[in-house]
């Protein structure tokens, strides 16, 4: 297996921690994986994840977000009624757990499971401090921005 060095970003690149460990992470996962799920994107601040959880009732699953890392769980208890006797199990009977990084801000919005597919949907909700912001620039003698260093000078 080969391992990507990210110290060279480190060098000039303050703040990065998280984005760095999400890609090692990620980088270490394996592909694909149980249970299949999609990720999309329908707008520019929306996403749907859409995990293929058949046989799981709503009672089985279970989500959680802590520290930007959305954990989606399932479980179910084995069977263990003797009187079924399997000839062929095809149909996996087993607990998961499935892990998303999340970007700063992104928020879950709402989970429905619909027809054995669980629905989660995220927004993105950049606070209003953090939004760009039209600065007004002013001509001469139009007086000085309020706090400025001139203003207390006067």
């Amino acid at each position: 297996m080969n391992n990507i060095d990210f110290s060279p970003l480190f060098r000039s690149m303050i703040g990065f921690d998280r984005m760095t460990s999400a890609l090692e992470n990620a980088y270490r996962s394996e592909p694909g994986g149980y249970p299949p799920y999609n990720i999309e994107a329908s707008g520019e601040n929306d996403y749907r994840i859409t995990m293929a959880v058949a046989g799981f009732s709503q009672k089985d699953l279970g989500m959680e977000v802590r520290e930007n890392i959305l954990t989606v769980s399932g479980g179910r208890p084995d069977d263990a009624d003797e009187s079924r006797r399997f000839l062929y199990r095809g149909i996996a009977n087993r607990s998961f757990e499935r892990k998303f990084q999340l970007a700063d801000y992104v928020k879950v919005v709402d989970a429905r499971l619909e027809n054995g597919l669980l629905h989660i949907d995220l927004r993105r909700e950049i606070p209003e401090a953090m939004k760009p912001r039209r600065i007004e620039i002013r001509g001469e003698g139009k007086g000085y921005i309020e706090g400025s260093p001139k203003e207390a000078a006067a």
